[in-house]
């Protein structure tokens, strides 16, 4: 496979974080090297790389510091390897059909930044010319975003990972904190040295879809997480699924997840927050229509631990992933199924998340027991029989409203309709 064959729109992709850090007992490139046919094989199209500059030592918390205090935005964290190691991620992935986008903080920096020394009109500084820190992170010092030397600086720091690596786009950490003006000239910038480039931000503001083309759904991820923990009802999260895409441009997208690196590691696994209904709520993350759906470093094993953020705390894999398959399933479904069409959720007494995609020629469903005791579905279905292809098993079913089906709490029925 070569870069050429990925799915042309963004709409049917995925993505797939990686923490190097962790990935490995060696935590550098090579390590992770290792996982890159099995990533492939599983059908990961987008790696997102989290930082790979090297961390600041100032003010470091913990041994190994925060991958998001940058101390050389032009430079490669020697912990992870060398600049040929890192172009030989590059050109592998792309031998394996995958895009490598890199995590980007054009927000904050290090203490000991390379630019604090050439460049100290770059931060903000007090009265008595000293740097300060934003909020309560200790680790790093604010940018001066009105600083127009600074931008030109940032954009060509981003620009030289594209002409010198071949990157294949970036995400923006935190990225509504750092004004749309920049990311802008950046793109504008970016994209002129190679166009197409992937652009994921941060934000859940719909201003910065002027230059991004996937955002962040935090709030469903938290209003899912009060579900479970709270017995919400169910009906709070179709409501959430109609509103929070008010004000957004009819191409947008956003990023659904189950985990990254920061719920993993201050707020609990996907099992820590979700328990049984884990991976039904990971199914809806590639299901739903305007879903770029995210898998999160050692979510195929299932990875039961949350990892240390500030020192080192390796992934324990195993020779075969457990949910593999079932990450296999949904990424090759995400492939074949459709991403226009019209969503319809369909209501139901209980706790049941369930909507139907169809377009002129084909119709999918999905239903999601959310509810804490066995749910039956099967009334759904019309009198006549009608055929259905069970996604997860490859089985073809003839269900009507006469045939009984039962979810347990947690589970799941994806449906595509023969």
């Amino acid at each position: 496979m070569n870069l050429s064959s990925l799915p042309p729109q963004l709409q049917q992709a995925n993505l797939y974080e990686v923490n190097l850090r962790q990935y490995s007992d060696t935590g550098d490139i090579a390590g992770f090297l290792k996982h890159l046919p099995r990533l492939a094989s599983m059908g990961v199209d987008i790696l997102w790389l989290m930082p790979i500059h090297p961390i600041g030592e100032v003010n470091r918390k913990g041994s190994m510091g925060s991958y998001y205090s940058v101390k050389d935005f032009c430079g490669l964290n020697p912990e992870y390897g060398s600049p040929q190691d890192f172009t030989k991620l590059v050109e592998l992935a792309h031998a394996h059909g995958m895009r490598v986008i890199i995590d980007w903080v054009a927000n904050h920096a290090a203490w000991d930044n390379v630019w604090t020394n050439d460049h100290p009109e770059y931060f903000v500084r007090n009265e008595q010319g000293q740097f300060v820190s934003p909020y309560d992170w200790s680790d790093v010092i604010q940018i001066d975003h009105n600083n127009e030397a600074e931008q030109a600086a940032m954009a060509d720091a981003m620009e030289y990972w594209v002409t010198q690596f071949n990157i294949d786009g970036f995400r923006a950490d935190l990225a509504h904190l750092t004004p749309l003006a920049f990311w802008k000239k950046a793109r504008r910038q970016v994209d002129d040295v190679k166009p197409g480039l992937v652009w994921l931000a941060e934000t859940e503001e719909p201003s910065y879809h002027e230059v991004f083309d996937i955002s962040y759904a935090w709030k469903w991820m938290h209003k899912t997480a009060d579900l479970v923990q709270h017995s919400l009802p169910v009906q709070e999260l179709t409501s959430l699924l109609k509103q929070e895409w008010e004000g957004f441009p009819g191409d947008a997208l956003k990023m659904y997840f189950t985990s990254n690196h920061d719920e993993n590691s201050w707020n609990g696994t996907e099992y820590e927050k979700y328990g049984i209904y884990a991976k039904a709520l990971a199914v809806f993350s590639f299901v739903y229509s305007r879903s770029v759906p995210l898998i999160y470093s050692g979510q195929e094993l299932p990875n039961l631990k949350r990892l240390s953020f500030f020192e080192k705390d390796t992934i324990e894999w195993t020779d075969q992933p457990a949910l593999h398959a079932f990450y296999s399933i949904l990424l090759q479904y995400r492939k074949t199924s459709f991403s226009t069409g019209d969503t319809r959720f369909i209501p139901f007494d209980q706790q049941v998340l369930a909507f139907e995609k169809v377009d002129a020629n084909r119709a999918e469903y999905l239903f999601i027991n959310l509810d804490k005791e066995v749910v039956q579905i099967g009334h759904w279905f019309v009198e006549e029989k009608t055929v259905y292809l069970d996604v997860f098993t490859g089985n073809e079913a003839e269900l009507s409203g006469h045939v009984p089906i039962e979810l347990k709490p947690g589970g799941f029925l994806l449906l595509q309709k023969k």
